[in-house]
């Protein structure tokens, strides 16, 4: 229950929060520590009562706890940039959601592997309640830096054609089906598997998605350097030869973003690129995007347009294990070892 004293308003009782924290960076099986604590017993006028719902692990989540991210919050702190919240209880002054309304963390670093949380009115963005739970849970990060990459930089058109390397990422997976849904032709570079089957199965779901074209880097030479295709965009999450051999496939005036450095290698531009195809190269971080206030109306526009996706089933979710905080140590490892499938916590089961 939820009583009204002055300017606050208090919660009926003094729950506990379940929360994953870390006090010092490291090893995220090691260093994260499950902890309850007591929730705050009242709301100030423009706070809101989160219940979290579903929160994944991400890549971004992983460099954090190793404090190799740039997003660096006080310690000890709660772990968790993305996953979907009911509104419990608000302030008496919130005015953008109401008791009941899906959100999602406003910006990064707010720490969702929690059960409960007390947040400001303007860290949470309402979200369609519609939208199945895995799609919340995983609306914020992967699927928006592939739809602002595919949208942001260059003016594609239909027949357009797309190169990505790391395509059986989560974000790989999203600019496949979004390529689709746009009428643009994706190839899509992976590493090749040692295991003849494991690589065949790969290709063929990354086929099932959409994917026009699926290769191994070292078969882009061999393979695809001399197409016909005119590749306007091309997207980089693993640096070093890989980024070398994708620019080296580009048409004419186009344009490399690098969202990720998955090799630990510097990125690799071929001289030529640069003075006779006119390359131009550009870096992209989804959390900047977020912090530009700018962007507001454009983000609801995005999470109409994927949400539409989605529901139509031209977007799918990637496969997800669902977890409890308990469980932490079990879901990190598995986070860091297999790719195919996201770890999600269930903070409130």
């Amino acid at each position: 229950m939820i009583g009204r004293l002055g300017s606050r308003r208090f919660l009926g009782s003094a729950a506990q929060a379940r929360q994953l924290i870390y006090s010092e960076y490291g090893d995220p099986a090691k260093v994260v520590t499950y902890r309850e604590e007591p929730l705050k017993s009242s709301l100030e006028d423009q706070e809101v009562h989160i219940k979290w719902q579903a929160a994944p692990i991400n890549p971004a989540d992983i460099n954090q706890i190793q404090g190799v991210y740039p997003v660096k919050p006080p310690m000890p702190a709660v772990a968790g940039s993305e996953g979907f919240g009911i509104v419990e209880a608000i302030g008496s002054a919130v005015k953008t959601v109401k008791v009941g309304d899906h959100v999602i963390p406003a910006k990064s670093g707010l720490g969702t592997w929690r059960s409960d949380a007390i947040l400001g009115e303007t860290h949470v963005f309402k979200i369609d309640a519609s939208l199945a739970p895995e799609y919340k849970a995983t609306l914020q990060v992967n699927p928006p830096t592939a739809y602002r990459m595919l949208k942001d930089f260059v003016d594609l058109k239909p027949g357009d054609t797309v190169i990505q390397n790391g395509a059986n990422s989560a974000v790989g997976q999203a600019v496949i089906q979004i390529c689709r849904a746009r009428d643009l032709k994706s190839v899509n570079v992976i590493r090749k598997r040692p295991d003849e089957a494991a690589q065949k199965r790969l290709e063929d779901e990354l086929r099932g998605l959409g994917a026009d074209v699926v290769l191994t880097e070292d078969r882009i030479s061999r393979d695809y350097r001399n197409h016909n295709d005119n590749v306007r965009l091309a997207l980089n999450c693993v640096g070093g030869r890989s980024s070398l051999l994708l620019a080296m496939t580009m048409s004419h005036g186009g344009v490399m973003v690098t969202y990720g450095g998955m090799s630990k290698q510097p990125l690799s531009i071929p001289t030529s690129s640069l003075i006779f195809k006119d390359t131009r190269f550009a870096g992209f971080w989804m959390s900047r995007w977020y912090e530009q206030a700018e962007n507001l109306e454009e983000r609801h526009a995005m999470y109409k347009e994927l949400g539409d996706w989605m529901k139509a089933g031209k977007l799918r979710h990637p496969k997800i294990e669902i977890k409890r905080l308990s469980e932490h140590a079990n879901a990190l490892e598995k986070a860091q070892i297999d790719h195919s499938c996201k770890q999600v916590f269930a903070p409130n089961a």
